[in-house]
């Protein structure tokens, strides 16, 4: 490809949908899918009434406990998950200046019972450790985790969070349970 623009054509041709969504339109006014053909205006709303084959269709799942709980040697739920201020694994957003002022390093949230229990303090340095390796990084004492639980983004490589979490297979989507797992914490 030589341009943004002929990646935009191959999909138009590729995808009903996006048929007549090229990109001297897409820069006019803007245009929302479906469009199906170049005279097409857009749609303001993909469903407005109903869905395009009637009612909408829920499937329910059926709730499955995560491979590893919490135990007596672990009795930490670990969890992990974004931040605003960094994306991934922070390869673009921790080289901008003012994104790294604002959030520059990781932090473990805790809450304040479970701080207190490990006598730690907010800024100190927490030990977590599961049954694949450790880190280590500062203490965020904080309501927003509940008691029993501690999380931490994933986007900096220098406490790296995935290394703790379990790399368990969903049996149908094959996705590895990299959300949830047990590690146990101290005062480093």
């Amino acid at each position: 490809y030589n341009s943004p623009a002929e990646i935009m054509e191959e999909i138009a041709s590729l995808t009903p949908i996006y048929g007549g969504m090229y990109y001297n339109r897409l820069e006019k006014a803007g245009l929302q899918w479906p469009c199906l053909d170049i005279n097409h205006s857009g749609t303001k709303y993909l469903h407005k009434n109903k869905f395009s084959r009637g009612k909408g269709k829920f499937s329910a799942v059926e709730f499955k406990e995560a491979a590893e709980l919490p135990d007596e040697e672990y009795p930490f739920l670990f969890t992990t998950g974004r931040v605003l201020y960094h994306f991934h694994t922070g390869t673009v957003t921790r080289r901008s200046k003012g994104l790294n002022e604002v959030y520059p390093e990781a932090l473990v949230e805790i809450n304040p019972q479970d701080a207190q229990e490990l006598k730690v303090e907010d800024g100190e340095f927490i030990e977590v450790a599961s049954r694949r390796g450790k880190i280590k990084a500062k203490a965020k004492v904080t309501e927003k985790s509940g008691k029993g639980v501690l999380f931490m983004s994933f986007h900096f490589h220098e406490a790296a969070a995935n290394l703790l979490t379990n790399a368990a297979l969903d049996p149908v989507a094959k996705i590895p349970e990299y959300k949830v797992c047990a590690v146990k914490a101290k005062k480093h």
